[in-house]
């Protein structure tokens, strides 16, 4: 060990203060959809596997292993049983995980029962990979749960991580989330597991729950610009929680992190196709355009494409069927939330004024609660362009179903000549049900397009309730059966 143990065990103390009977500092009550899955893997795991909890910077994975922590204590598990590290801490960085784990046996003697390892930020300690194969296969009493940022994780340890680990992938927060971790007032809305089951409603239940959910629409429009990251939505005002993220983006992630771990040189020229991204939002990309407008050679390009989504800033929706067509075609590029573009590209508040800016915000966010939402049951996602240009902005692969989702947060009221794309992929692939996200809450309805061989019937649903209903259906009890 290059450092003193002493130096490092000062660490590990401050970082794990139940082992003296202290309780975790500024620990927030209110717990996120992921925690019941982490919780379940921890204390009842179906197989022997490590958890991989992934996603972006300030996402809030340190506080969902420190709540673990306080569970585990609170249902028995003997305080001196758990250790928390950090690798994002440099003195920690320098030791190897091996010492790490030696020096708090050395000074913490085990008590019986299973022995828990949460290690933040694994991906900056060195052979990982080799280390959490080793303790999967050989260590039956320890369970680990390790986090990272970026998807080195997973891209470098794929081979040995096959069967050893469980992937729990954390989004930033859901519209529904935010309203609990802000404490804003909410009016009391029926519990919906699944949008399959707005298709029973009456028009009376429509009107009455549109008129309940007036208050929603104002604290959506903030949550757009604020963004899920729950750091940025507790911050006093707009323009500081814009500048965190931008600051967090911009100079931890692309000018630190893909340095350090995927030994990026070029930052300007990562950080000038981020920024058309920005621009591009919810848009197919062109990357010849990309290239010719930046200067940058096409395999640069498609290089730092990957990096930005394993980063998790990033999701890349393929076109919808198959064959060599589909594999010249262009991808749909979305951000990882909605309120990256306005707070990268330093609009502020500004963005409410430019309709077609809060259309592809309100696309990204809906995206993000649907992937979110469906994404342990392995649910594929892609568009779909018809031959004469008309377009469904998501279509889901749920269970051998093809549900199309179509945004149009524009109109004041959608009615069926507003939606040829949608009717034409419905005609098309005999499609019985879709659905349409509008902007009015008063839009709010069963649509039954006659004409089709389906009889398809679609419903529009106001962006806000659809987000909250996606957000808030995590957090219900777990389904068998995958609905829409």
């Amino acid at each position: 060990m290059i450092t003193s143990p002493q130096e490092v065990m000062s660490v590990l103390r401050h970082y794990n203060p139940w082992w003296f009977r202290q309780r975790i500092p500024d620990l927030p009550e209110w717990r996120r959809a992921a925690f019941r899955e982490l919780d379940f893997w921890l204390r009842t795991p179906p197989v022997h596997r490590a958890i991989l909890l992934s996603g972006a910077r300030q996402v809030g994975k340190t506080t969902l292993l420190l709540q673990a922590v306080e569970a585990l204590i609170a249902s028995g598990v003997p305080p001196q049983n758990i250790l928390y590290a950090t690798y994002d801490h440099p003195l920690l960085r320098l030791g190897g995980l091996d010492d790490i784990v030696k020096l708090w046996r050395e000074y913490e003697p085990p008590a019986e029962g299973m022995e828990y390892l949460l290690l933040d930020e694994i991906q900056f300690a060195r052979d990982w990979q080799t280390w959490l194969k080793h303790q999967v296969d050989f260590e039956k009493r320890r369970r680990i749960v390790v986090t990272g940022s970026a998807a080195p994780l997973v891209m470098d340890g794929q081979e040995s991580g096959v069967g050893r680990w469980h992937t729990i992938k954390l989004a930033t927060l859901s519209f529904f989330e935010y309203l609990q971790i802000k404490k804003l007032p909410v009016p009391e809305l029926p519990e919906i597991a699944s949008l399959l089951k707005l298709f029973e409603w009456t028009p009376a239940q429509f009107a009455r729950v549109s008129e309940l959910a007036r208050p929603l629409t104002a604290h959506f429009h903030e949550y757009l610009l604020r963004g899920g990251f729950p750091q940025c939505a507790l911050v006093s005002s707009v323009d500081l929680a814009q500048k965190l993220l931008r600051e967090d983006i911009v100079d931890k992630v692309l000018k630190r992190d893909m340095t350090a771990l995927f030994g990026v040189r070029r930052v300007l020229e990562l950080e000038q196709t981020f920024l058309y991204l920005c621009l591009h939002d919810g848009g197919l990309l062109d990357v010849a355009s990309l290239c010719q407008n930046l200067e940058v050679k096409k395999p640069t390009v498609q290089n730092f494409l990957g990096l930005l989504e394993s980063a998790h800033l990033i999701h890349r929706l393929p076109p919808h069927g198959y064959g060599k067509e589909i594999l010249r075609a262009r991808h749909k590029i979305y951000l990882a939330d909605a309120a990256i573009a306005p707070s990268v590209l330093l609009k502020g508040k500004a963005m409410l004024q430019d309709a077609a800016a809060v259309s592809r915000a309100v696309e990204t966010a809906f995206f993000k609660h649907v992937f979110t939402r469906y994404y342990e049951f392995s649910v594929g996602f892609s568009y779909w362009r018809g031959r004469k240009n008309e377009e469904v902005d998501i279509v889901a692969e749920v269970q051998g179903r093809q549900v199309p989702f179509e945004v149009k947060y524009s109109h004041q009221h959608t009615g069926a000549g507003d939606l040829k794309g949608l009717v034409a992929f419905c005609t098309q692939k005999n499609i019985p049900r879709g659905y349409v996200v509008t902007r009015d809450l008063d839009d709010f309805s069963v649509l039954p397009l006659d004409d089709t061989p389906a009889k398809t019937r679609i419903l529009k649903i106001p962006a806000p309730l659809a987000c909250y209903w996606l957000g808030q259906s995590e957090l219900l009890p777990a389904h068998s059966k995958v609905e829409e």
